[in-house]
C-alpha cells in the first residue's frame, strides 16, 4: 500500500520520463576538436566542466546505466566519446580531487575501460592516477581535506580506481590529524574554519566512509578503528533517538544564516549517514550498524520530505542535497530489506511531477527562494541535475520490473546492496 493521498506513477511512465530526461541531456552534450563530448554544468554556460560533480564525469554514469537497461549502444557511443573528452582533460586540471577533479575523471575512465573495453580510456586513467601521486605535498592536496574535495574521496577513488597503495597514502594523514573529541574524532573540512562538518559530503562520516573501506580492503586496522572513533563522535550529536538519527550539520554552526542546521539528504543528513553506516556494516559484519541505518530511514521519512513545507525547505531534486538522493536510499532499502515501495512511490511522484517536458526532453529546475525568479535554470550533472535523477529513475524501473538492483557504475560512497549485489 502506498501513503494514502500519495499518486503512483506507471512504471513504463517513469521510463519515459527517463527516456525523456536522457534526450535532454544528450541534446546538450557538445563536440570537443579531438571528437569527443563534454558537458556544460548548465547549457547557457560557455565553458564545459569535467569534474564528476556536475559535469562530464557524472553523465558517464547514466549514459553506462541506459545502455545497460536499453541495450542500446547509442548510449554506450556517448559514453566513449564522452571518456574521450575526459582523457583529454587529465593533464589541465588543477584539483586532483574524487568529485571536483582528477581522481573523479580517473575513476570513470577506469570504468568505462572496464565495461566498454576502451584500452584508451584505461591509459587516461593510469596517468591520472600516478598524476594525483605526483602532487601529494605529504599530507594532503589542497585546501579540503573530506570527501568530496580532499583525502577521503581521493583514497576512496583510488581504491575503487585499482590503486590501494595510493588510497592508503591518502588515507594515512588522518591518523596524525585527527582532533580528539569527547566521545570520538574528528578533523577540520578546511583550515581557515573553527566549525567542524559533521556528514558524508564534507564532513567527519565522509571521512570515516572512506577509512573503513580503504582500511577493510587494504587489512589496515588502524584506519578502520579510527572510522569507528570518528563514527562515534557523530553518533553522539543525535538528537533524534531512540528510534531516529539526526545530527547537526556543523559545530559550531557553519555560515549560520546560511545554512540550515539540520538537514536530511544524501550531503548533510541521514541519507547520507545512513551510506555510513551500511558501509561499516559491511566492513565489520556487525548487523548492530543496520539498527542506525533504520534510525536515519525513520528520521526522513517522517521529515516531510519531498514535501516543500515552507520556504528553503527541499526545493532541491537533485542526487547531491535533493529528492533522487532519498531515492537512493529508498531502492537501497528495497532491495536489501524488502522494504515496500510506499516511500520509494512517493518520491517518483514528486520527481515525475516536477519534470519540465517538452520537445527537447525532461529536465528538472531545482528553487531557491531567496532569488527572482526562484526557478532555477536545469543542470545536466550528477549533483542537481540530470544525470543523478535519470540514474535513480532508471533503478526504481528496474526494481519494480523485478530486475537486478546493482548499478552499471557503483557510486563510490553508496556501497553495493548486500543482498544482491551488482552482477
Amino acid at each position: 500500500m502506498t501513503a494514502p493521498g500519495a499518486t503512483v506513477v506507471a512504471v513504463d511512465e517513469v521510463e519515459d520520463i527517463a527516456v525523456d530526461g536522457l534526450r535532454w541531456l544528450t541534446g546538450t552534450a557538445r563536440e570537443t576538436p579531438d571528437g569527443g563530448l563534454a558537458w556544460p554544468v548548465r547549457p547557457s554556460e560557455d565553458a564545459d566542466e569535467p569534474m564528476l560533480y556536475n559535469g562530464t564525469a557524472g553523465t558517464v554514469p547514466v549514459l553506462l546505466e541506459a545502455w545497460r537497461h536499453f541495450g542500446d549502444d547509442a548510449y554506450a557511443d556517448t559514453a566513449l566519446r564522452a571518456a574521450r573528452a575526459l582523457a583529454a582533460r587529465v593533464d589541465d586540471l588543477d584539483d586532483d580531487s574524487l568529485y571536483f577533479g582528477r581522481t573523479g575523471l580517473a575513476l570513470v575512465l577506469r570504468s568505462v575501460h572496464d565495461r566498454l573495453g576502451d584500452a584508451a580510456a584505461g591509459e587516461a586513467a593510469d596517468r591520472a592516477l600516478d598524476m594525483v601521486r605526483s602532487r601529494f605535498d605529504g599530507t594532503r592536496w589542497g585546501a579540503l581535506f573530506e570527501l568530496m574535495g580532499g583525502n577521503a574521496g581521493i583514497g576512496l577513488g583510488a581504491l575503487l580506481a585499482g590503486d590501494p597503495d595510493l588510497a592508503v597514502l591518502a588515507m594515512e594523514p588522518y591518523l596524525r590529524t585527527a582532533e580528539r573529541t569527547a566521545h570520538g574524532v574528528h578533523w577540520p573540512h578546511r583550515p581557515d574554519t573553527d566549525s567542524r562538518l559533521h556528514h558524508v559530503s564534507h564532513g567527519t562520516l565522509g571521512i570515516a566512509l572512506a577509512l573503513a573501506r580503504v582500511g577493510g580492503a587494504t587489512g589496515r586496522g588502524d584506519l578502520l578503528d579510527l572510522a569507528l572513533s570518528a563514527t562515534a563522535d557523530v553518533v553522539s550529536r543525535d538528537s533524534a533517538g531512540p528510534d531516529g538519527f539526526l545530527a547537526p550539520h556543523s559545530t559550531p554552526q557553519f555560515h549560520p544564516g546560511l545554512i540550515d542546521p539540520v538537514s536530511y539528504g544524501w550531503c548533510h543528513g541521514p541519507s547520507g549517514d545512513a551510506q555510513l553506516f551500511r558501509t561499516l556494516r559491511d566492513v565489520t559484519a556487525d548487523p548492530g550498524w543496520t539498527a542506525l541505518a533504520d534510525r536515519c530511514w525513520h528520521t526522513v521519512t517522517h521529515s516531510g520530505v519531498p514535501e516543500r513545507l515552507r520556504p528553503g525547505f527541499w526545493d532541491n531534486n537533485g542526487r547531491c542535497c535533493g529528492t533522487a538522493g532519498v531515492l537512493a536510499l529508498a531502492c537501497d532499502r528495497i532491495a536489501e530489506q524488502r522494504d515496500t515501495f510506499d516511500f520509494a512511490d512517493v518520491l517518483v511522484a514528486d520527481l515525475t511531477a516536477r519534470a519540465m517536458r517538452d520537445g527537447e526532453g525532461a529536465r528538472w529546475s531545482n528553487y531557491d527562494y531567496r532569488s527572482t525568479p526562484g526557478d532555477l535554470e536545469p543542470q545536466t550533472g550528477w549533483a542537481m541535475g540530470n544525470a543523478g535523477i535519470v540514474r535513480e529513475l532508471l533503478r526504481y524501473v528496474r526494481l519494480a520490473r523485478g530486475g537486478t538492483p546493482g548499478y552499471a557504475f557503483t557510486w563510490p560512497d553508496q556501497p553495493p546492496v548486500a543482498t544482491a549485489p551488482d552482477r
